[in-house]
C-alpha cells in the first residue's frame, strides 16, 4: 500500500482509535506454490495489550471445514486488511481555482489499516472457550449469550467445530487518504460538498478530513 507522507496517520494513536471502532476485515494468506491466496472476510477482536511485539494482538476463529487452515499453518505471516470510511470525490470538486469543473480529477477518500500478523491456530478446547469469551465480550459487552465452557451446554459440544486463530501483530501499515496534499480552500470545499451530498459514508469521510485538517492549520508555516 503506497502511503504518502500526507496521507500517514499523525501518530499511533490515531489508526489504534480507528481500529478500536473497525472490527470487521479480510485476513489474507498466501495460498500453495503457484496458487492464489487465500481472502477470507471475518470478524476480529483486537487487544492494543496483548501480543509480543507492543502492537496488539487481533483474536477471531473460523470453521474447521474451511480451506484456509493447511495454508495459515504452513505459512503463518499474514495480513489483516480493515478498510472502511470511504468516499468517492468527483472530479469538478478538485478542479483548479482558475480551470474548467471537467479539469478536476476525480479521487478516493478512505481509511485503511493493514495488521501484519504471525498466526497462530488454537485447537485446545479450553484456550478457544477463552477466545471465544474474548471475542462475545467484544461484540457484546451488555452480555445476552451464555458462556462458553468446555463440555457443557450450550456450546461446549460446538467447540470441536471450530478453531480458533491468534493474530500477533508485528507490523502496522495505516493510511487516511483525505485530501491532505490539496490546498485548504479546496479541503473546505469538499467538506461542504461532502455534506450537501451525504451519501453513505460522507460523514465519515467529512470528519476525517476535517480532523486532519485542524490538525494541519496548527503546524507552523500551514495555515492556507
Amino acid at each position: 500500500m503506497l502511503i504518502h507522507p500526507w496521507d500517514a496517520p499523525t501518530d499511533d494513536s490515531e489508526w489504534r482509535d480507528w481500529l478500536a471502532a473497525h472490527d470487521f476485515g479480510q485476513l489474507t494468506v498466501n495460498g500453495p506454490s503457484g496458487q492464489p491466496p487465500f481472502v477470507q472476510p471475518l470478524h476480529f477482536a483486537y487487544d492494543p495489550a496483548a501480543g509480543g511485539h507492543g502492537l496488539g494482538e487481533a483474536v477471531t476463529h473460523l470453521a474447521r471445514p474451511n480451506p484456509i487452515w493447511p495454508a495459515l499453518e504452513a505459512a503463518p505471516q499474514v495480513t489483516l486488511s480493515v478498510v472502511d470510511d470511504y468516499a468517492f470525490i468527483p472530479g469538478p470538486w478538485h478542479a483548479p481555482a482558475d480551470g474548467p469543473a471537467e479539469h478536476g480529477t476525480p479521487t478516493s477518500f478512505y481509511a485503511a489499516v493493514l495488521l501484519h500478523c504471525t498466526a497462530r491456530v488454537v485447537d485446545d478446547p479450553g484456550h478457544k472457550a477463552d477466545l471465544l469469551r474474548r471475542q462475545v465480550g467484544h461484540f457484546q459487552p451488555d452480555g445476552g449469550t451464555a458462556p462458553v465452557t468446555p463440555d457443557e451446554p450450550p456450546f461446549g459440544r460446538m467447540l470441536p467445530g471450530i478453531r480458533g486463530i491468534r493474530l500477533d501483530v508485528v507490523d502496522v501499515r495505516a493510511k487516511f487518504k483525505f485530501g491532505g496534499n490539496k490546498p485548504v480552500w479546496m479541503q473546505r470545499r469538499d467538506l461542504d460538498l461532502l455534506a450537501d451530498r451525504d451519501g453513505p459514508r460522507d460523514a465519515a469521510a467529512r470528519t476525517h478530513q476535517a480532523r486532519r485538517l485542524a490538525a494541519r492549520q496548527e503546524e507552523p508555516g500551514d495555515r492556507g
